[in-house]
Order: C-alpha cells, then sequence, then structure tokens
C-alpha cells in the first residue's frame, strides 16, 4: 500500500506531466497542481495558464487531473 505522500508526489508527477508534454516551459505562464490525499480521497486542481499556446488550456487542465488519477490508480494495482 502506498504511503499518502507517494500518491500525492505521484499525481502531481503525472500532472505536470501532461501540461510540459502539451507546452513548452516558454509557453507556459503559470501554472498550479495542487494534489489532497486524505481518508482515501485523491482530489487533485489544475490550473493552466498558457495565453500564446494553441492547446486550450482548460481541456490541459482537465487532461493533466485524469492522468493524476490515472497513474494514482496505478499505484494501487500494483
Amino acid at each position: 500500500m502506498p504511503t499518502d505522500d507517494e500518491v500525492v508526489e505521484t499525481a502531481a508527477d503525472a500532472a505536470e506531466d501532461v501540461i510540459f508534454a502539451r507546452y513548452s516551459v516558454s509557453e507556459v505562464a503559470d501554472y498550479d497542481v495542487t494534489v489532497t490525499f486524505e481518508e482515501q480521497v485523491l482530489d487533485v486542481d489544475v490550473y493552466v495558464e498558457a495565453p500564446d499556446a494553441s492547446a486550450d488550456e482548460e481541456r490541459v487542465a482537465e487532461d493533466a487531473a485524469l492522468a493524476a488519477r490515472g497513474a494514482v490508480d496505478g499505484l494501487f494495482d500494483s
């Protein structure tokens, strides 16, 4: 069973991976990935600001949050 810290770190890393797979570092004006895992409940909130990029910021944030949840599911499946 993974620790709470491992869950949070895994989720945050997965979300950041998606953000920077879609945008170059120079395109991202601001971003925030907030992950909590308390009482076996995962909460992921992702904000991305990349005004000059072609990819939709809201969609990228949603995809990043989904990837974070999927990565955590993978921790518990192994």
